[in-house]
């Protein structure tokens, strides 16, 4: 992500003022869920699970598995209450979960198991390396 870019679920706060104040480094798949599938530390504790948040909305989210807290994100911006974040529009979250580099399918109730969605998040974070790296 780059410096400018939204914190995870953040409609104001970037990377940069997350970086300089006090933030959270979220599981995006929580580590009590995945504890709880019997995983090894080395498979939840992986930079590609990992996402700068603001506390409270890494407090929310807690230890909900993701089709929980991504169907609730998906209620949050077609009108339901708000969970976790600021962000009450679609396109909004969807441009949060790009900046991210989060796949959009989990908001579409698509929650892939952790070891797809490892690799389809490195993937992502790989091509937007390369995009930065080619704006130099």
């Amino acid at each position: 992500m780059k410096l400018g870019d939204k914190g995870f679920l953040s409609r104001d706060i970037t990377v940069r003022d997350l970086l300089l104040n006090r933030s959270d480094v979220h599981h995006i798949y929580p580590k009590k869920h995945l504890k709880g599938q019997r995983l090894s530390r080395g498979c939840y504790n992986q930079i590609a699970n990992f996402v700068l948040t603001q506390s409270e909305i890494n407090i929310a989210i807690g230890d909900k598995s993701p089709d929980q807290y991504f169907a609730e994100l998906a209620e949050q911006v077609h009108g339901g209450r708000k969970r976790y974040g600021g962000i009450t529009d679609e396109a909004g979250l969807r441009a949060n979960l790009r900046a991210n580099c989060i796949p959009e399918s989990l908001l579409d109730g698509q929650v892939l198991d952790h070891d797809e969605f490892l690799e389809q998040r490195r993937k992502l974070m790989a091509l937007k390396i390369k995009s930065w790296f080619e704006a130099l």
